[in-house]
Order: structure tokens, then C-alpha cells, then sequence
């Protein structure tokens, strides 16, 4: 037990809440050998808990990294593993003690990270484990729990320390290392086998329940169709068979709740690994995948939309197209744009969450309508040019609508969970004679070159005076605005506008939004209108990730960080309504 600290603490028993500041700053706990550090101290009881950070040097652990990209450090996996560790101890020992939680994903995060000295001068200890928390510190009424704070901070969570980082067992954290070294090489087996994605043999992909990303109990296991089935011989000495998805269009069809929608969104959780027995541990995507469905509502800037959206009674220019309130097949096309603006080489769309009229257009209603009265090019005839001319594969879920079967390469149909390839059986029912394809639209991905109207009080071109800094017109000083929020998963408040993620679908952690809310951020300040959207965003995507992951930054001042990927930063930021 730390000593100086426990009774540094016993002594602010019964004074006012605000002395528990006076414990900001470096605190040795000796019996790890380690540092805590108290970054910041809430302010009252009801505040946020305070933040702290623990330095535990390497030089105390009888292991160490054993990642297999990267010799002599430690892989996201077992970072990660540690982290869940910590998380069941706090649970366990530490009443008032929070750490960020993951989720199935393996995620690099802020929580529990890795201090080299050849990236800081860390401490007297060198390298070590950095752990990021909350520290809720106690009281009654308004008044210190001195001695319950010393319990808290001296005994409960240096045994949660020391069960969980100190006493983790070597043999789990090289297993978890090991999984994420063969989970790599499968990835790039499977770019290298010209396919876009792959579903192991023995996979579980239903899930508990709709807001559930556990794996659901008794749930049929995958299991390949041979014309579909590749083998891949993994580091570890491991041979997975499964279902390779090939580069090009894919249609998934099938009765209702047969399990069409649950392998696609195995795919687009497939961008990410999965931690041992969540059942998709060997089911990749390629990593750039982008999930697209319709979004009423959300706003559009400068997107050109023209390849499916073109000479409307409007006469609106769809080139360079704006909205504050897009339709279902507005919102579905600018998405698909922005998408390709992003890297994506895959597509992921499925029928349930389409606009109609954007995916098909049926030859009755041709004939209904003429072409040249409607002004949607529906994604059904843009399709094959995507993939033939640009490299752009597509994998698309129908139930209802059979259109796509004369553009397919692959078919698949799920029976009961299991899939078959129906590909023969699909060219057998095409139609003998298809309406000629419109005329090539996707020449190139257009740079936007936008501004944004920033929160009153600060920020380039903002409502707070020149340049948005400094004084308003009366001479008085402005506020800064506040820095962009993560509130929860799905929602990032920028000033007093909520911005709307839920149809980011490859978001999966609210602490992926809260990086997303920080790059954000940085952006916006930037928009100058001279410089390329796309460009800005990755600029400022790897200065970030940079920043806190490569260099492992010391000082963060939140733990609730993960790495999101760059396609879920940018489609955050395209729906900013304060774009122009």
C-alpha cells in the first residue's frame, strides 16, 4: 500500500469537496512499482469522474509484446485483452473506478497503451503500460470521504492492477497475438486471391439480438459451398476453409429471415477483427468495405450526384449537388459518392434499407415513364460500369426484386443459414433482352473545395468577427465554441446542432465517435475553401492517429478513445450541416 498516499488521502477526510484538487499531479505506488498520475479532478460529486492515468513499467512484468508485426512490442490484440481484463477487475474490486469497455471488435484504443521511451522520455521507469480511468472520488453530501478515496485508490485498484495487468497469463496474451497475426495474413490472402471478402467454414454470424453483438447461442454454423470454397494456411499453423466472396457484383438472395442480411452484415463488421469466440474471428472483409442505405433528412454539400441523379424539373445542378433535407435516393446516391471520395473499393447495400427508386427501375414503369422524364439512372444500370471501368465491386442483399440477376457474377442464396451458389441457375433466368446502359458517368471523383459556418465564438468564417476570433463588433470578447462531442455511439454534438451517425453503419464503438468528434474538429477549423475535402480529412485522420497510437501520446486527457476507421471519419463529416 502506497503509504504517503493513503494517508495524503485520510487527511482530507471531512473538508470541502474542492481539496480533493490538491491531488493533481504524480503519486508513486510503490508496491507496483508504478506511477499514478491524476490528470484532472471533477470539479463537485455530481461532476464527471476525474482522470488519472497509471504508469506500470515493463521492467515489473514477466512478459512481454509479442506481436508478430512488430517484434519486442505489444499487438493491438493483446493490449486489448489486457484492457478487458482491467474491466472485469474494476468490476470486481474497484467500486468507483471506470475504464473504457470493448466491444466484440479489436480495436486500438487509448485505455491501455504501450510508453516507449524511443517516442517520450516517459519516467525514472521507461517503457511501460499506460492505463487510462475514471476515478469517481467519494463524498457525503459535499463533504470528502477521505478514507473511503484512500481505499479506493490504494487498495481497490492496485488489486485490480495487479490481477489483471501484473498476473495476466502469458500463455492468453501470446494466444491473442497469434490470433491477430493469422487474422492479418488471412486479409491479405484474401486481397492476394482476388476476393473482396471471406466467411470461414465454422463461423457463427447470427447474433443474440438486433442491439446485441454477441454470438447467438445454438445458431447454425457456417458451412461453404464447394464452388465457392478456398483454404488458406495460416501462421500459426492453422488451415481455415471457407467461402470466398469474388471481386465484381454479388447478389445475396433468399427467402425472409433465412439469413440473407446476416452475411452481409458479417461483411461489414468484417472491416474489423472479432476477439477469440465471438464467432466471426475468421470472417474478413476488405478493409476499405463501405455499408450504404437510404437517409432521409440528411444534409448534402457540394457532392456530384450525376450519375444517378441528372436534369431534374428543378433545374438544380446536380454536378455539384447541396440539400439540407435529401430524399431516400438523394441521400443513397451522394452516399455512394462520397464512399468512392473515400477509397471504398466495396460496396455493401442491402434492398430492406434501400430507396426503391435508386436500386431498380422494372420496364413496366419504363414504359410508364419514359427515360427521358425520369431524372434517376438507378444504381441496377450504373452497377457493371462500377466494377468493369473503375475496380468497384458490389455485394448486394435482394428479397423482393429480381433486376440484379442480369448484372451479377455471383449468386449466392441462403437456405436456412447456409449459402449456395446459385450463379448457373441465375444466368438460366435472365432476360433474353435488357434496356441499353446509359452512357458512362463516373469519369472522375470531383475535389470539393467547401467552408464551413462555424458555432458562434470562434473559427475561420464563423459568426464571431473577422476570422471568428477575438472580439464580436462591439469590441467585448467571444467565447471559443466548444470543441465537438461524442454523445454516445450515433450522435456528435458540433456547437448546438446534433450531428446523426445512426446511418454510419460501421461505427461500433462510442469511443470510435469520440476520436471521429476530435478529428472533426480539426477539420472544420481548416475549411478554407482552398483546399480539397478528401485531402483535409486524411491530413488531419493520421495526424490523429499519429498522434495517440504511433507515438502513443502521454498526455491524453481521455481514455475513451478508439481508432475508427478513415471512411466512417469522413461520412461523420460529410453530413455536417455546417458545410458549404
Amino acid at each position: 500500500m502506497p503509504a504517503d498516499l493513503y494517508r495524503r488521502l485520510s487527511n482530507l477526510d471531512g473538508k470541502s469537496y474542492g481539496a480533493y484538487k490538491s491531488l493533481r499531479g504524480s503519486h508513486e505506488l510503490p508496491d507496483l512499482d508504478a506511477t499514478l498520475f491524476i490528470d484532472k479532478v471533477q470539479s463537485d460529486p455530481y461532476a464527471p469522474a476525474s482522470r488519472a492515468r497509471v504508469h506500470i513499467p515493463l521492467s515489473v512484468l514477466d512478459y512481454r509484446g509479442a506481436s508478430r508485426s512488430q517484434p519486442g512490442r505489444f499487438s493491438t490484440a493483446e493490449l486489448d485483452l489486457l484492457n478487458r481484463r482491467l474491466v472485469r477487475a474494476l468490476k470486481k474490486y474497484g467500486r468507483g473506478l471506470f475504464i473504457d469497455s470493448p466491444g466484440q471488435q479489436v480495436l486500438r484504443r487509448a485505455a491501455v497503451a504501450e510508453l516507449r521511451t524511443d517516442a517520450h522520455d516517459v519516467d525514472k521507469h521507461g517503457d511501460a503500460l499506460q492505463i487510462c480511468l475514471e476515478i469517481q472520488l467519494p463524498a457525503r453530501g459535499r463533504r470528502i470521504l477521505g478514507r473511503e478515496a484512500a481505499r479506493v485508490i490504494c487498495e481497490d485498484l492496485l488489486d485490480a492492477l495487479d490481477d489483471a495487468i501484473v498476473n495476466a497469463p502469458i500463455d492468453v496474451l501470446e494466444a491473442a497475438a497469434e490470433l491477430e497475426y493469422d487474422q492479418l495474413f488471412l486479409r491479405r490472402a484474401v486481397a492476394d486471391a482476388d476476393l473482396i471478402g471471406f466467411v470461414a467454414d465454422g463461423s457463427v454470424l447470427p447474433r443474440q439480438a438486433g442491439n446485441s453483438q454477441l454470438p447467438k447461442p445454438g445458431a447454425t454454423a457456417f458451412s461453404s459451398p464447394e464452388s465457392l470454397q478456398h483454404s488458406f494456411q495460416l501462421p500459426s499453423g492453422k488451415t481455415v476453409h471457407g467461402m470466398g466472396i469474388p471481386r465484381g457484383v454479388t447478389l445475396i438472395v433468399g427467402g425472409g429471415y433465412h439469413g440473407k442480411s446476416t452475411l452481409l452484415s458479417s461483411l461489414v463488421t468484417g472491416v474489423y477483427d472479432h476477439v477469440a469466440g465471438d464467432g466471426r474471428e475468421f470472417v474478413v472483409a476488405d478493409e476499405t468495405a463501405v455499408a450504404l442505405r437510404a437517409e432521409d433528412g440528411r444534409a448534402v454539400t457540394g457532392v456530384d450526384i450525376s450519375p444517378f441523379i441528372n436534369g431534374l424539373p428543378s433545374g438544380d445542378d446536380t454536378t455539384r449537388f447541396s440539400t439540407a433535407n435529401a430524399s431516400g435516393s438523394t441521400s443513397q446516391a451522394a452516399g455512394l459518392m462520397e464512399a468512392l471520395g473515400s477509397g471504398a473499393r466495396v460496396l455493401l447495400i442491402d434492398e430492406d434499407t434501400s430507396a426503391t427508386n435508386f436500386m431498380i427501375r422494372d420496364e413496366r414503369m419504363r414504359r410508364l415513364i419514359p427515360d427521358d422524364r425520369e431524372p434517376i439512372t438507378p444504381l441496377v444500370a450504373r452497377v457493371r460500369e462500377l466494377w468493369e471501368d473503375h475496380g468497384i465491386s458490389t455485394v448486394i442483399v435482394a428479397g423482393g426484386s429480381g433486376a440484379f440477376i442480369d448484372v451479377a457474377d455471383t449468386v449466392i442464396a441462403m437456405d436456412a443459414y447456409t449459402p449456395y451458389d446459385v450463379t448457373e441457375r441465375a444466368r438460366d433466368l435472365r432476360e433474353s433482352a435488357t434496356p441499353a446502359e446509359p452512357s458512362p458517368a463516373f469519369a472522375q471523383i470531383y475535389e470539393r473545395f467547401l467552408q464551413a459556418d462555424f458555432p458562434a465564438g470562434g473559427g475561420r468564417g464563423g459568426h464571431g468577427g473577422r476570422g471568428g476570433h477575438g472580439r464580436d463588433g462591439r469590441g467585448r470578447g467571444t467565447k471559443p465554441p466548444k470543441p465537438p462531442r461524442a454523445r454516445g455511439l450515433e450522435l456528435i454534438q458540433v456547437g448546438k446542432d446534433n450531428l446523426d451517425l445512426r446511418a454510419v453503419g460501421q461505427l461500433m464503438d462510442s469511443s470510435q465517435t469520440e476520436a471521429i468528434a476530435r478529428i472533426l474538429g480539426a477539420v472544420v477549423k481548416q475549411l478554407d475553401g482552398r483546399t480539397d475535402l478528401s485531402e483535409l480529412i486524411q491530413r488531419e485522420y493520421d495526424n490523429f492517429c499519429h498522434s495517440l497510437f504511433d507515438a502513443t501520446a502521454e498526455f491524453t486527457n481521455s481514455g475513451h478513445l478508439a481508432e475508427p476507421r478513415f471512411q466512417e471519419v469522413a461520412a461523420a463529416i460529410n453530413r455536417l450541416r455546417l458545410l458549404r
